[in-house]
């Protein structure tokens, strides 16, 4: 089963913790001067609780037909301090608690209607501040698991800011060690760990790998124009290489008596580039316009475009109405429900891989008290958001994410 409600929960997720921040030194100006005034440390929290579900007739584990019927809880923190201007040290973790029909029909343990399974990430991560260059260089790594999932990331990342703050250029790369064997967070399954494929073909070994590997290189510019506008642009590249198929799904052909599990070409490359425009309206209004372009070597090509308006009630409400459109055309690899060919050599009837239009729309209600509530670990804001998502075919979708957002600030011994 392919992670798609991770790719809707994990977004929502990243626009409710970072959609209400400016990117890091972006409006910073770093002084030539040595002098250092008194330091204070500074540690962010940030809770965030989301809870997704989705439901739809097109499940890949059954050969395109079937139900997607899901249930994901997702608690997830993250802590960055700051002891100075230079350091920042990152803590990021948390657990996607999975509720899924579908993957019941893997049928490697016979159990209910539906089968719970888990996923548990952390991923630390420090960057250190060059004053004089006005560069920030960081390190980040950590580990992902469930049951049929271990994946080990590894990344380096670079920022510059310019002497007047209104430009940073900044690049990362992060690779990803994926092993694609089952059975380490199954309760049920006792076996060694293996690539697990749907019970009736398990007759045939059918793929002699089982890692997977990606490399991701993601550019930025940002750009401020003027007091109320902003400019940035987003390209980058992706290469998967190794097992790319979903073992445990099926395909049925058009002839009736043959069916064998997905099939995708072992290398994957991929160009997505995004444009992102702010305009501050006046009124306690802005207008934050995003533009997406993707092409890949399985043939898709994809276009996203999505506007949200941050409204200021007061000076401690916010309402931020989203809208996102999607389109994308389908893999040549990808066929429905017995429309496959024997003699193809790459087959799938993921519907992830169809083509689809797709809607999403939301709304997220931010509360930030102008003084911080609290003594030591300080109440900077808490934000609501609810997203609903539907897609052309049929595929449905609720988001509801509650992000809480603490501080502690210490002030550090002065010489």
């Amino acid at each position: 089963m392919k992670n798609r409600y991770l790719t809707l929960a994990l977004l929502t997720a990243v626009l409710s913790a970072h959609g209400q921040h400016p990117q890091e030194g972006t409006s910073l100006h770093y002084p030539d001067s040595l002098y250092k005034k008194r330091k204070v440390s500074r540690t962010e929290i940030q809770v965030l609780f989301s809870y997704y579900t989705q439901d739809g007739d097109h499940s890949a584990i059954t050969g395109g037909i079937g139900t997607e019927w899901l249930h994901v809880y997702s608690p997830e923190f993250t802590i960055t301090n700051r002891p100075d201007s230079l350091h920042a040290l990152q803590w990021n973790g948390g657990v996607d608690i999975i509720t899924s029909a579908s993957m019941d029909n893997i049928d490697f343990v016979r159990s209910s209607a539906s089968r719970v399974s888990a996923r548990a990430y952390l991923n630390p991560s420090y960057s250190y501040l060059f004053r004089k260059i006005r560069t920030r260089v960081g390190i980040n790594s950590g580990f992902s698991i469930e049951s049929a999932y271990l994946s080990f990331p590894a990344g380096l990342s670079v920022s510059h800011t310019n002497a007047s703050g209104t430009r940073e250029i900044s690049g990362s790369l992060n690779c990803f060690f994926d092993d694609l064997r089952f059975g380490r967070l199954s309760r049920d399954y006792k076996g060694p760990l293996e690539l697990v494929y749907p019970v009736e073909l398990r007759d045939t070994s059918w793929f002699s790998i089982y890692r997977r590997y990606s490399y991701n290189l993601e550019l930025a510019l940002y750009q401020t124009i003027n007091a109320k506008m902003q400019f940035a642009l987003f390209p980058g590249l992706v290469y998967q290489k190794g097992l790319l198929s979903t073992p445990y799904h099926r395909v049925y052909f058009a002839d009736s008596t043959i069916e064998r599990v997905e099939n995708l070409p072992r290398e994957r490359w991929k160009s997505p580039i995004g444009v992102q425009f702010n305009v501050f309206t006046g009124r306690n209004v802005i207008i934050r316009s995003y533009y997406r372009y993707y092409h890949d070597n399985f043939g898709i090509n994809s276009h996203t475009l999505q506007v949200e308006v941050p409204v200021k009630v007061n000076p401690a409400l916010t309402l931020s109405p989203m809208v996102r459109l999607y389109t994308q055309t389908a893999s040549r690899y990808f066929r429905p429900y017995r429309q496959h060919d024997t003699t193809e050599k790459y087959y799938t009837s993921d519907y992830d891989l169809s083509g689809f239009n797709s809607f999403k729309s939301g709304l997220t209600i931010r509360y930030a008290p102008q003084t911080p509530i609290g003594h030591h670990y300080f109440f900077d804001a808490l934000s609501l958001r609810y997203t609903y998502y539907h897609r052309s075919d049929g595929l449905h979708a609720n988001i509801l994410s509650l992000l809480l957002e603490l501080e502690h600030r210490r002030p550090a011994r002065s010489r």
